[in-house]
C-alpha cells in the first residue's frame, strides 16, 4: 500500500502536495485547480476550487494502480466535510487503527475532526472512484456574513470527542444539486457564483434534514405510535411505513433515527406493536 501524507494548509499548498504525491501536471484557471494524473500510481484527475467565503468543492475522479491510504492533518478552520460518491468505494477512519467506515456509490457522508488525530481516507486499486467533497470551516466570527449557518454545522456535526462521521443513502434532492455541480457550463464570475450558490444549497439542505426542526415533519406519525392503547388498536391494520406512504412523506430510512434520538426507543418492536 502507498502511504501519503497531506499537511494541510492554504488551497494551493493542498493541490499542490497532492500533485508531488501523484506525480500529476497542475494548472489553475478562473479560481480553479485542475490536476491531471497519468503516472504510475494512478490516472484520473482532481478539480477543486475555494470560494471567498472559504467554503471548498473539490472532487476526485480516479484509478489508482495500488491501494493508497491518505493521511489528512486536521483543519486550523474546523470545516465540516459532506461528501458524495459516484462511483467506487471510499474508506475513512479516525488514525491508522480506526474504526473504518466506507462510503459506497449513491451514498454521502458527513465529517468533522478538530482533534489531533489524523483523518485517514483508503482507496483501492484498480477501482475507479469518484467522489465529491464539500468543505464548509466553522471558525468565523459573528461579524461573516454566514455565520449563522457556521452555527449550525458546529451544533449538528460536531461532539466533544473531536470525531464526527455520518454515513447513510443519499437524498435525491440534495443528489440533484450533487449533479447540477458537475454539468454547470458557464465559465469565470458566472461559473464561481452559481456554484457557490450550490455548495451553499447543498449544507442548508443537509442541515435541515439532520435537524430536530426537519424530524417536526414526522410528529404526526411518531406520536401516533405513542398514543394510549386505544388509539393504537384503532388503526392496528397499518403500520408506520404505509401511514408515511400514504402521506407522502420522506423515506422511511430515518424513521428508525428518530424514535432513537426523540425517544429512546427502537423503532422495529413499535413497528411490529402496530402491526400486531
Amino acid at each position: 500500500m502507498k502511504k501519503l501524507y497531506l499537511n494541510t494548509g492554504g488551497f494551493a499548498t493542498i493541490f499542490n502536495d497532492l500533485k508531488d504525491s501523484f506525480n500529476g501536471e497542475l494548472t489553475f484557471n478562473n479560481k480553479e485547480y485542475h490536476l491531471f494524473i497519468k503516472s504510475k500510481w494512478a490516472k484520473g484527475t482532481i478539480t477543486g476550487s475555494c470560494l471567498e467565503n472559504k467554503i471548498s468543492h473539490v472532487t476526485f475522479d480516479l484509478v489508482l494502480n495500488q491501494d493508497v491510504s491518505l493521511s489528512i492533518e486536521s483543519f486550523q478552520s474546523a470545516p465540516v466535510f459532506f461528501a458524495h460518491c459516484e462511483d467506487g468505494k471510499l474508506t475513512h477512519s479516525f488514525g491508522a487503527n480506526g474504526v473504518k467506515n466506507s462510503l459506497k456509490k449513491n451514498q454521502t457522508g458527513i465529517l468533522s475532526n478538530t482533534s489531533v488525530i489524523n483523518s485517514v481516507l483508503y482507496f483501492e486499486s484498480h477501482k475507479h472512484i469518484q467522489f465529491s467533497l464539500i468543505g464548509m470551516p466553522t471558525k468565523l466570527t459573528a461579524e461573516d456574513q454566514d455565520f449563522e449557518m457556521m452555527a449550525q454545522l458546529k451544533k449538528r456535526f460536531m461532539n466533544e470527542s473531536g470525531n464526527y462521521i455520518y454515513v447513510g443513502a443519499e437524498n435525491l434532492k440534495i443528489a440533484q444539486k450533487w449533479q447540477e455541480l458537475t454539468t454547470l457550463p458557464q465559465q469565470g464570475i458566472v461559473r464561481n457564483l452559481l456554484k457557490k450558490v450550490i455548495l451553499k444549497e447543498i449544507v442548508e439542505m443537509e442541515i435541515a434534514q439532520h435537524s430536530y426542526n426537519y424530524l417536526k415533519t414526522f410528529d404526526p406519525i411518531v406520536n401516533l405510535a405513542t398514543k394510549q392503547i386505544n388509539e393504537i388498536k384503532r388503526i392496528s391494520h397499518m403500520n408506520i411505513s404505509e401511514v408515511i406512504n400514504a402521506a407522502g412523506l420522506a423515506s422511511r430510512n430515518y424513521l428508525p433515527r428518530i424514535f432513537k434520538e426523540r425517544y429512546h426507543l427502537s423503532y422495529k418492536p413499535y413497528n411490529q406493536k402496530l402491526a400486531s
